[in-house]
């Protein structure tokens, strides 16, 4: 076999798939320093199987994986495949059919390597023994590194065997002839082993073989038990066997959804996948388009723009002009309107300096008329105020006489009217205050019931603390009876414990020595020590390991001084007085130590914290706690409990007793309590309503006695009134009755009226006249003062009006040169447009095409994305159905587990053995479950008197008859396995021989 080709992935340097073909002849790798020319080599020695991170120059295997650099992220996998030309067929037999064998070695990090011959999983053995059997591999002398022909020289003669072994071509022999070795031994220790257990249990089985023949005495009531509790066994069964049956078909039914709904789902999620795969070139080529013609539309905008701005341009030129032309226009015209203005304005200051001369005599003849007219209107107007005011002097006090007289007329009669009213009010009111005898009956009625709710409040009181105090014993002696019923509680627990714990669960025919000693407290953990575990033979002679009650020695050697018999504090069976006279107690472990070396032979010393000094120097610890103490100690322990397990009962009945009478006593308290509450409330209630009939009857008193009394007060109001009301009308009688005549008469009064009316025209007249000439006056000089200012005004406009038309004239040549420039332009930004249409317009079916491709694949994977969401959603509704019915199914399992190791521990059998066991036939009804169990109770307890037997002697000794068979078996496979190693290392040593002397 030749090496051809060599590849690394992730390897060391060699981040990318790298190739190195060998070619026929010499390869050789020419570079600088760090260019990983080594790292070739140790790929080559990785793939032969190096397993030393050392001699690949790392810390640890993953350091062969590829760190990353600054530029390249860190690999998590390496791998190396390694080509070699089996054309000759020269490789091992299990690679031999293939004319080239890949071999790869692929690692990822923190998990290890992993071996592949073609394609073919195979260990690190495998490989290392395929290159061994062409002489050569990961520590193999053909590689030559640096150092290596120095070793070779300076080589031991092993290793030089080694190098004449590979040479040979027997390396991968004495592979093979190792591993058969290592084999070899394993085989034969476990042979070892195996005689080892079959000693063991071959006692175990003569041990089972007795207790058989003792058990079989106890085969009939044994039986019954067995039929009750399969019986028993059977109905449980039977109806977890349903339960389970039940659940299974529930979580079947669930699976087959469950699967068709992940099928849909899968369906689903593939769909979505295959309807996303496009979209983002979809996506990006859309967006390209969009851009492009995003960008076209920008220049076209720009181009609108210009073209919109050279109009513009044009338009504003244009209408420049237009206003140009205009404003000098008005300017001319402001310039003729200005002229003619000065002009109008001159003729009108002229013509009104003019008439201002003869109006100025007019004026004072108007004056002077007006002066005597207002004398005249003057006289007539005093003269007639005089006589009219003569006149309605006397028509007022006639008036004034006459309504006050029917005033005071309707006055008397409306206080007269209201005088009686009141009295009526007066004598009605003053019956209703009069109620003394009520009042006197309502405030006794109150004192009353104020003296009752005092004395139901004081009896609520004491009955409220009464039930408070009967609350806080209760309180107490349940408190005092939870701790002492928890105190018993946990005493006849830790009694049952240890009941249980000293209790055999599969008694013995011969119980021990332990069980019938007894020892003082505190001395558990010596006599523990001293006898250790010969406290648990028997004291039955029939039983093979027993203690023989023998007489007590004639001459026994005393024990040293500062030593007591340890018999002091021990009663047992007599077999034990020639031990316990042997073995000595000290006060400590020094006494111990001291008195050790006087000991004679047979004696002991022992301490009571467990510490033991034997005759011939054997010596125990203090903490060195034997099984046999424990069960001492806890023998005492149940002992002490027992006795204080009655009084621990005592104490806690009688508190359960103090709780029943503190709870009755609380009951009549409570029930006094609301008897009296119910009594407070009624009290209360008709206080309160005693307290309001009298605080309504003193209202009613108090408001007739108040409203008498205003009323009275407004009578006596009322007459002063009506007095003074009758002495005003009497005086109104008498002045209306002495009240003169008018002393003016019709005529006189016309006379003076049409005299005044002449005399105001006149006045007015005048007045009038003159107002207008003094009108126009003021007229005339506004207008002058006006007419200076216009003409000041106009004059200043027409200068102003011909500087503006100067500065037109210049502005219209400015705008007719930019309109002739403005016209020249549209031809360009035309040719332009002209070309950008062109290319807008194939933009525009480009991005249609790929926005209708995006538009169309979107919504292919909106619809998948719904489809998937949906299913995904059914997916896990239906999962947590599954779950469900699966911890259903687990539940039941559980719970048959559990049923059938109790049937297996109780009665060795199958539950479809149940009914066989049971006696029962299929068609017979079963009974109910509690009447089963009640029968197993019944028998057991029956069992129990008869005393101890092992019901499971039978059982063990097959069962430990079969576990023989089986080991003899395996024994002579063991056997029959070494023969055949020894065998073929034989015959590897002769054919490695073989080869080296072939080789030489």
């Amino acid at each position: 076999m030749f090496l051809s080709k060599l590849r690394l992935v992730g390897f060391k340097s060699f981040v990318d798939s790298t190739i190195l073909d060998i070619e026929p002849g010499v390869t050789g790798v020419v570079g600088p320093n760090g260019c990983g020319k080594s790292n070739l080599v140790e790929g080559l020695r990785w793939v032969m199987g190096e397993t030393s991170a050392k001699q690949m120059r790392g810390g640890e295997m993953d350091d062969v994986i590829f760190g990353g650099t600054t530029d390249r992220p860190a690999r998590n996998i390496a791998e190396a495949v390694l080509t070699l030309d089996n054309s000759d067929r020269t490789a091992p037999a299990q690679f031999n059919d293939q004319l080239q064998l890949d071999i790869s070695r692929r690692i990822e990090r923190e998990k290890g390597s992993t071996y592949r011959v073609n394609g073919k999983e195979v260990r690190a053995r495998d490989v290392q023994l395929l290159f061994a059997d062409v002489a050569t591999g990961a520590r193999s002398t053909a590689l030559v590194s640096q150092g290596r022909i120095g070793q070779i020289v300076s080589a031991k003669p092993t290793d030089r065997r080694q190098i004449l072994e590979e040479a040979a071509g027997i390396t991968g022999l004495h592979s093979r002839r190792h591993e058969a070795e290592l084999r070899l031994r394993g085989a034969e220790t476990n042979l070892e082993r195996l005689d080892d257990i079959l000693v063991t249990l071959d006692a175990q089985l003569q041990s089972l073989k007795k207790q058989l023949r003792q058990a079989r005495r106890y085969t009939s009531v044994n039986e019954h038990i067995r039929k009750a509790e399969a019986t028993l066994f059977l109905i449980r069964w039977t109806a977890a066997a349903l339960a389970l049956k039940t659940a299974q078909g529930n979580f079947t039914e669930t699976e087959g959804i469950v699967a068709d709904k992940t099928a849909a789902a899968a369906h689903a999620a593939t769909a979505q996948a295959e309807a996303s795969t496009g979209l983002p070139q979809l996506r990006q080529a859309e967006a390209e388009a969009a851009a492009a013609l995003q960008r076209l539309t920008l220049a076209r905008e720009s181009l609108d723009t210009e073209e919109k701005r050279l109009e513009e341009a044009k338009r504003e030129c244009e209408l420049r002009l237009s206003q140009v032309a205009e404003d000098i226009m008005r300017e001319q015209r402001l310039i003729a309107d200005s002229d003619e203005a000065l002009k109008r304005l001159a003729e009108e200051q002229a013509a009104i300096e003019a008439e201002q001369d003869a109006f100025e005599k007019s004026s004072e003849e108007a004056e002077e008329q007006l002066r005597q007219a207002r004398a005249s209107a003057e006289s007539c107007e005093e003269r007639m105020r005089f006589l009219t005011d003569k006149v309605a002097h006397a028509n007022a006090r006639q008036e004034s006489l006459e309504g006050q007289q029917q005033d005071m007329r309707g006055r008397v009669q409306r206080l007269s009217e209201m005088r009686d009213d009141i009295s009526g009010q007066v004598d009605a009111l003053a019956g209703q205050a009069d109620r003394a005898d009520e009042l006197a009956e309502a405030e006794a009625r109150l004192r009353q019931t104020e003296e009752d709710l005092e004395a139901a409040r004081t009896a609520a009181n004491e009955a409220n603390e009464a039930r408070s105090a009967s609350a806080r014993i209760l309180s107490d002696a349940h408190e005092t009876a939870r701790t002492a019923s928890e105190s018993a509680a946990r005493v006849e627990a830790e009694v049952n414990a240890l009941a249980n714990l000293l209790g055999s669960d599969d008694p013995d025919l011969w119980p021990p020595m332990i069980d019938a000693v007894t020892v003082q407290p505190g001395y558990e953990l010596a006599l523990g020590a001293a006898l250790g575990e010969d406290l648990t033979a028997a004291t039955d002679e029939a039983a093979p390991i027993h203690w023989q009650t023998l007489p007590p020695l004639g001459s026994v050697s005393p024990l040293p001084a500062g030593a007591e018999p340890l018999g002091n504090y021990v009663t047992g069976p007599s077999a034990l007085v020639r031990r316990l006279a042997h073995i000595g107690l000290v006060a400590d472990d020094q006494t111990g130590a001291r008195l050790a070396s006087q000991l004679q032979p047979g004696h002991r010393l022992v301490s009571r914290d467990g510490a033991l000094w034997r005759w011939d120097g054997y010596t125990t610890a203090a903490d060195a706690s034997t099984t046999a103490a424990k069960r001492l100690e806890q023998r005492n322990r149940l002992n002490e409990l027992q006795s204080q397990l009655k009084s621990h009962q005592d104490k806690a009945t009688a508190a359960n007793d103090a709780v029943n009478a503190a709870r009755q006593a609380a009951d009549v308290a409570t029930q006094r309590d609301e008897q009296t509450r119910a009594g407070l409330t009624s009290a209360q209630a008709r206080a309160t309503e005693a307290r309001e009939i009298l605080t309504a009857l003193q209202r009613q008193i108090g408001e007739a006695e108040s409203k008498r009394q205003s009323m009275t007060e407004a009578l006596e109001r009322i007459d002063g009134d009506l007095n003074e009301a009758r002495t005003a009308l009497k005086s109104a009688e008498e002045e209306l009755a002495r009240a003169p005549e008018a002393e003016v008469s019709e005529e006189e009064m016309v006379s003076a009226g049409s005299e005044l009316n002449e005399t105001r025209a006149a006045f007015v007249d005048a007045q009038s006249t003159f107002e207008v000439i003094r009108r126009r006056s003021e007229e005339r000089k506004s207008r002058l003062q006006v007419i200076v200012g216009e003409i000041a005004t106009w004059t200043k406009r027409r200068e102003e009006s011909d500087q503006q038309r100067t500065q037109l004239e210049e502005r219209r040549s400015n705008l007719s040169a930019e309109r002739e420039r403005l016209a020249k332009q549209p031809d360009e930004l035309s040719q332009r447009r002209s070309a950008l249409v062109d290319k807008l317009e194939e933009s525009e079916a480009a991005r249609k095409q790929a926005a209708d491709q995006l538009a169309e694949a979107e919504n292919t994977l909106r619809a998948a994305d719904q489809t998937l969401r949906e299913a995904e959603a059914a997916l896990a509704a239906v999962r947590e159905n599954r779950v469900r019915s699966e911890a259903n199914v687990t539940q039941a399992k559980l719970t048959s587990e559990a049923l059938i190791e109790r049937i297996r521990e109780r009665l060795n059998a199958r539950p479809d053995e149940l009914l066989e066991i049971s006696g029962n036939t299929e068609d017979a009804s079963l009974p109910d479950d509690d009447a089963a169990e009640k029968r197993v109770e019944r028998l057991i307890r029956e069992r129990e008197n008869m005393g101890p037997v092992n019901l499971r002697a039978e059982v063990e000794s097959e069962e430990l008859e079969e576990k023989i068979e089986t080991l003899n078996t395996e024994r002579e496979d063991l056997i029959l396995a070494i023969e055949k190693l020894r065998r073929g290392i034989s015959e590897l040593n002769r054919e490695g021989r073989t080869r080296l002397l072939q080789s030489f």
